[in-house]
């Protein structure tokens, strides 16, 4: 029962959400492609042998593969290790396809589409992602609305960074940096990532509007869901009554702005985070690997289903915990995706920025070194989060424990 219990909380959910955020992503690929014209001859869901497959009236092989952690679009002719062949490359293909008889498919290959065309089919994916996500929170949006706790200070801690800019209860938070805010959730997301850094904060007391510089202290803050991790905090207990939540409703084209807000909140909180982690500025202890978003998934969908105790109702709470996981996961992939790195998307939008300015794709040999590199970057940004995964579940300490 035990290990029926961890795979239908973790496996099954893990699969899911990322089956999810991948399919899509492959689908943005597709689409682009088949609108453009462009012969395809793989879908593949998962990597290895197919477990299952079939082929469509265009000949497309869409398969599963028995390792569902990714996924891919391949197009005919895509044998390039880094998918961009260079010039003898691309005058080598052509020869063999007219000689095959096959000259009329030529305009039909990605390689031989216009620059412009290929940087939509590689870019659809990440957009794909953005897409789904906007889709979600819009969609939540329109049909709940939304419980907003405003930020109204209850209790300021004595020798906090609050006390220190002088911060009063009754304070309301209404901007950070500048940028207006209407939520906690929102506040509280700018503070967790300005750890150190002094930061502005537009306060309404009363009728009157200030503007008063704290900067969150590190702390240790442990949730249910993301375990212990290292946040900014000011010292501000907020006032949580009953009275204090605002429900706000959206009809469909408010929902699909606010979906598009929530979309962009997420990337940006992920970009400055990211940045300071490049700059030292913060550990990079918080990179999650494959382990870690299954281990966030199994939580998800054991707190969702907490408090109910019909079947039908455990799996709706659940389902929407997920989802909205889902949203977000989509929103990083997307990001990372589009990072100048060969072998993902940004990559090879960074070759065709290259071949549009000199007129030619880069050489062979430039191309393969880049996809090597860039495999090597990407394998080992998993490798490390991988092993933060390791540290955060505390399986060396279960090791140690076995062999003391």
């Amino acid at each position: 029962m035990q290990i029926l219990q961890s795979v239908l909380l973790t496996v099954v959910p893990f699969l899911l959400v990322l089956g999810v955020v991948v399919t899509v992503h492959e689908l943005g690929h597709y689409l682009a492609a088949k609108w453009l014209g462009t012969k395809i001859d793989r879908f593949s869901i998962g990597f290895g042998s197919a477990i299952a497959h079939w082929k469509d009236k265009d000949g497309v092989d869409w398969r599963i593969g028995w390792l569902p952690i990714g996924g891919y679009v391949r197009f005919s002719g895509d044998d390039n290790a880094a998918s961009i062949p260079d010039a003898d490359d691309l005058a080598s293909m052509r020869r063999e396809l007219v000689e095959a008889g096959r000259g009329a498919e030529i305009d039909r290959y990605f390689h031989f589409k216009p620059i412009w065309q290929r940087a939509v089919i590689v870019a659809a994916g990440p957009t794909a992602n953005f897409l789904l996500a906007i889709a979600i929170f819009a969609t939540i949006l329109a049909s709940l609305g939304d419980m907003v706790l405003p930020f109204r200070a209850e209790t300021i801690a004595p020798g906090s960074p609050a006390a220190a800019a002088g911060f009063r209860p009754g304070d309301r938070i209404v901007a950070v940096n500048g940028r207006e805010m209407t939520s906690f959730s929102q506040i509280v997301q700018a503070i967790e990532v300005r750890g150190g850094v002094p930061t502005t904060f537009g306060v309404m007391r009363g009728e009157e509007r200030l503007v008063l510089t704290a900067t969150p202290r590190w702390q240790v803050k442990e949730d249910r869901i993301s375990g212990e991790r290292r946040v900014g905090a000011i010292g501000i207990t907020p006032a949580q009554g009953a009275d204090d939540y605002v429900r706000v409703r959206y009809g469909p084209i408010e929902a699909i702005g606010a979906g598009v807000a929530k979309t962009w909140g997420v990337l940006e909180t992920t970009v400055y985070y990211l940045g300071r982690m490049i700059t030292g500025q913060v550990s990079a202890d918080e990179l999650r690997g494959p382990l870690g978003i299954a281990d966030v998934t199994k939580k998800v969908t054991s707190v969702s289903a907490e408090g109910h105790t019909d079947i039908g109702a455990m799996v709706a709470a659940a389902a929407f915990g997920l989802v909205q996981l889902v949203a977000l996961i989509s929103v990083s992939i997307g990001f990372m995706n589009l990072l100048p790195v060969p072998v993902l998307d940004g990559g090879h939008l960074l070759f065709y920025a290259y071949e549009a300015i000199a007129r030619r794709p880069l050489a062979a040999k430039v191309q393969a070194a880049g996809y090597r590199v860039g495999l090597a970057l990407v394998l080992g940004l998993m490798l490390f989060a991988t092993w933060n995964d390791l540290q955060r579940l505390r399986v060396f300490n279960l090791f140690g424990g076995l062999f003391s």
